[in-house]
């Protein structure tokens, strides 16, 4: 097999057959509708809603609670689960417990559903551990597990079966960017084929994944997919392309057409199939208008994540605005004797100025520390995001909006400083980057929370984010 290169994503977009221009979102809606069946989203972290609108989030799944939320009549719920910052054993008993109950609460209610094992667009997340627990788990066989981590927004695409990532005016494929050296969940397979070999161990061979390739999707059409997905069996692995929306309507009318026929699925997916598998589409992007709340103070940026497009985003931030800014030495927090000391300078210097209504930003100093194994840099990562924890729930009584940038620290941010329970997704400040309105029981009802992937826009995506929420705050003549 032979290594992929770096493509200009024009040259290729246009060799490749046209999308289609029909839209098959009616059909898809109207289908899950007679069926029935609610859309089970369970997210590794909080960036899994960077695709729907009107959706709720869980951050627990009681039996009282999945059941509750089995007998809304919407299409789909986020269920979340942050097992990308657990150790794999932990990940494991997390998926079992939550499908246990979940069962039980089908049962109760009556209602089936479908699961979406929702992850990293760059591939980092624990599989198959995830899919292998919830596939023995289910009280029936699966056919196939379908692996679809295309993702437009952020500009992730699928062709061949190569997951790419968009830079500029090139697609790099997956194994050569700096997702694929992930120090928890490193891969070196750029072919989703070779990937899935990889990541078992070699307990799938490669010739034995299937494809979904954009010739059956956009030429072949709807009846010839159809075909595919029914010939999937005994829990085999299949690989989608997708390149646009079109691409997973075509694959979403399908695979209801094969589960109407009796076909059992598992999905692998980012955040864009797993809303159109809901038929939820994309909405327009949220004005400042709408991100007004009637809570009073300042804004709160905590940057906690490393990749090299986040601090790439601070550091435009703090060049390009003038807001307050607290670097937090990471090496204080990892030293007992220096981490509360170091929390509390946090606290103490940024408390004031959010009384005062101003933003401020507060970021992890820029030098990654990692551990000797995947396991030691797991600790490190939590030690840091607990210390985040402690330091915004001083500061989130006088928090307007909060702004949280990587996927492990939103999920701690949200479940463990904001204490949140149940959240609605509003929709989306800009691509890929969904806001959450916060529910009565969390610590800090009605606040607007954004949850900023680590991944995810340009260099400028950050500034725009903030300034369009402290630009909103301003207007209303609260600064």
């Amino acid at each position: 097999m032979s290594m992929p290169q770096v493509q200009i994503k024009e040259r290729l977009f246009s060799s490749l057959p046209p999308t289609l221009n029909h839209s098959y979102i009616e059909e898809i809606r109207a289908t899950i509708a007679e069926n029935g069946a609610k859309i089970i989203v369970l997210d590794d972290d909080p960036t899994g809603t960077q695709c729907v609108h009107d959706t709720t989030v869980l951050t627990s799944w009681e039996q009282a609670i999945l059941c509750s939320i089995l007998e809304e009549s919407s299409p789909a719920a986020f269920i979340l689960t942050n097992t990308r910052s657990m150790k794999p054993n932990d990940a494991a008993e997390l998926n079992a417990e939550l499908l246990v109950n979940l069962q039980v609460a089908s049962a109760e209610t009556g209602r089936n559903f479908v699961l979406v094992s929702r992850s990293d667009s760059t591939l980092r997340g624990y599989f198959p551990l995830e899919t292998d627990v919830l596939s023995q788990t289910l009280s029936i066989p699966i056919d196939a597990t379908l692996i679809v981590p295309a993702f437009m927004a952020g500009g992730r695409y699928t062709i061949n079966a190569i997951h790419y990532v968009a830079e500029g005016e090139n697609l790099i494929p997956v194994g050569e960017t700096p997702f694929a050296q992930d120090s928890a969940f490193g891969y070196t397979h750029s072919d989703l084929r070779a990937w899935i070999s990889e990541k078992t161990g070699g307990r799938v061979q490669v010739d034995d994944v299937a494809t979904i390739t954009l010739s059956d999707l956009r030429v072949n059409g709807i009846e010839t997919v159809t075909e595919k997905l029914m010939s999937l069996q005994d829990g085999c692995y299949c690989v989608v392309d997708a390149i646009d929306e079109h691409d997973l309507e075509v694959l979403v009318l399908s695979i209801l057409h094969a589960e109407q026929k009796g076909k059992i699925f598992l999905y692998r997916s980012a955040a864009s199939f797993a809303a159109l598998r809901a038929g939820i589409t994309l909405r327009p992007l949220l004005t400042s208008a709408e991100l007004l709340t009637n809570r009073v103070g300042g804004g709160l940026v905590v940057v906690g994540s490393y990749v090299p497009k986040s601090s790439q985003q601070l550091e435009h931030l703090l060049k390009h605005t003038n807001h307050y800014r607290v670097e937090v030495q990471v090496s204080k927090l990892l030293d007992n004797t220096t981490q509360q000391a170091e929390i509390q300078r946090i606290v103490e210097s940024s408390l004031p100025l959010l009384k005062a209504g101003a933003t401020v930003i507060i970021y992890t100093s820029r030098n990654l520390v990692t551990g000797d194994t995947a396991a030691r840099s797991l600790d490190i990562g939590n030690r840091v995001s607990e210390s985040l924890v402690t330091i915004t729930e001083s500061l989130c009584p006088h928090t307007r909006f909060l702004v949280a940038k990587g996927g492990i620290t939103s999920s701690d941010l949200a479940t463990k400083a904001l204490a949140v329970k149940q959240a609605r997704v509003l929709g989306q400040i800009l691509p890929g980057i969904p806001v959450w309105e916060l529910g009565t029981d969390a610590t800090a009802p009605d606040m607007v929370y954004v949850v900023f992937p680590g991944n995810v826009g340009d260099v400028d995506t950050l500034t725009q984010a903030v300034e369009k929420l402290a630009t909103a705050v301003e207007t209303e003549g609260l600064v």
